[in-house]
C-alpha cells in the first residue's frame, strides 16, 4: 500500500465506512479525536486500516446473537490497531518512500489565507500575522517543515483557548467524552485514553470558538 501522509483522516474515515458497510455513517467527535491521537502518536496509516479490518472480521465471526449491536465507533477497533502496530514493530518493516502531496501550492496558499482571515475575525491577530508571513513557496518543497511551522502556530492558538476557556466549558467537554467513551474504555490503555482526552478537548475548544485546524491534514477535510 502506498501511504499518503496527508490523506490520513479521509483514508481512515472511508475505510471504516466500507468495513462497516454503511457509506453514509458519520464519524463522531470522539472518532475524529481518536484519529488525531493516532496521527500525533505516529501510528502508520497501514496499521490503522489493518486493525479496522481485523476488528470487523472478529465481530463478523461471532454468532448472530453476538452481533445485535453494530460497531458504532472507531474506539471498538483500538485494541486491534494496537496489535497491528506491535506486529509492524516486531517485523521492522522498511520505511515507505514519501508520497507526493495531494494538493498544489495554490491549495496551500488558499488554505492559509482562509485560516488567517478566520483568526483575524476572532481577534487573534498575533496568530494571523505569523500565519500569513510563512514563506509558503519556499516551504512547499519541504512539507515536513511547513507542517511543523503550522503546528507551532496551532499549539499557541490552543494554549490561548485553554487559558481563556471557562472551567464549566472544560468540565462539560470532559463529561461528554466520558459518556461517549464509556463502552470502549476496556479496549484502550491509559496512554491511549490520555491522548484521546487531550485531542477531544482541543477539538471542543476550537469548535466552541469556530476556529480552524491549521495542520495540512485538514486541508481537504
Amino acid at each position: 500500500m502506498t501511504e499518503n501522509y496527508f490523506n490520513y483522516f479521509t483514508e481512515i474515515e472511508d475505510h471504516f465506512q466500507r468495513a462497516r458497510g454503511t457509506g453514509l455513517f458519520l464519524l463522531s467527535p470522539l472518532d475524529w479525536a481518536l484519529i488525531e491521537a493516532w496521527k500525533n502518536a505516529g501510528i502508520p496509516l497501514e496499521a490503522v486500516l489493518r486493525g479496522i479490518d481485523q476488528a470487523f472480521d472478529k465481530w463478523r465471526s461471532r454468532p448472530p446473537r453476538g452481533r445485535i449491536q453494530m460497531v458504532n465507533s472507531l474506539a471498538y477497533c483500538a485494541q486491534a490497531i494496537a496489535a497491528e502496530v506491535q506486529a509492524m514493530l516486531d517485523g521492522r518493516p522498511s520505511k515507505p518512500s514519501a508520497a507526493a502531496a495531494p494538493f498544489s501550492l495554490e491549495d496551500v496558499r488558499a488554505f492559509v489565507a482562509r485560516n488567517a482571515a478566520t483568526l483575524r475575525r476572532a481577534g487573534l491577530e498575533e496568530l494571523a500575522g505569523p500565519l500569513e508571513a510563512l514563506p509558503l513557496e519556499a516551504l512547499y518543497s519541504d512539507l515536513e517543515q511547513l507542517e511543523q511551522r503550522l503546528t507551532a502556530i496551532e499549539e499557541k492558538m490552543i494554549a490561548r483557548l485553554r487559558s481563556d476557556a471557562p472551567e464549566e466549558a472544560l468540565f462539560e467537554a470532559r463529561r461528554t467524552l466520558d459518556r461517549e467513551l464509556k463502552p470502549y474504555r476496556g479496549k484502550m490503555s491509559a496512554e491511549q485514553l490520555s491522548m484521546l482526552e487531550k485531542q477531544f478537548l482541543e477539538r471542543k475548544l476550537l469548535e466552541n470558538r469556530g476556529l480552524p485546524r491549521l495542520s495540512l491534514f485538514y486541508l481537504h477535510t
